[in-house]
């Protein structure tokens, strides 16, 4: 059997993890997908066969681009204010409780920090 390439792997945990979580309208799904440039994450209501995009928020964002100054989503920093975007406005829209999906990515560094800031700012999951 061939060894499996990173990505490989995070796409065989995604799956894995997509099994057992979903999103409903009381407590939606909160995804994120982390690539080399940038960071995006999006709060899904997968109820009713489709999916939904309910909020959503990344570092390529305009709005994003005006607080930071700059494209991002390279660093912490940059994450945490994608954060700060995104529960900016799901509380707007009346959303404070929510499923996380980390997408297959192991649950440290950027993605880590990420959900903290999420928690810390009223998100709850």
């Amino acid at each position: 059997m061939a060894k499996l390439s990173r990505h490989e792997k995070r796409e065989r945990r995604h799956k894995r993890i997509r099994k057992k979580i979903f999103g409903t309208p009381e407590r939606p799904r909160l995804c994120i997908y982390r690539s080399l440039n940038a960071f995006y994450a999006q709060i899904v209501d997968d109820s009713g066969g489709e999916s939904k995009t309910l909020v959503s928020a990344s570092s390529i964002d305009k709005e994003f681009v005006q607080l930071a100054g700059k494209r991002g989503g390279k660093s912490i920093e940059d994450v945490q204010k994608v954060a700060e975007l995104l529960v900016k406005r799901s509380l707007e829209k009346g959303i404070r409780k929510v499923v996380f999906d980390r997408g297959g990515f192991l649950y440290h560094g950027k993605i880590k920090a990420f959900a903290d800031k999420c928690r810390e700012l009223g998100l709850e999951f």
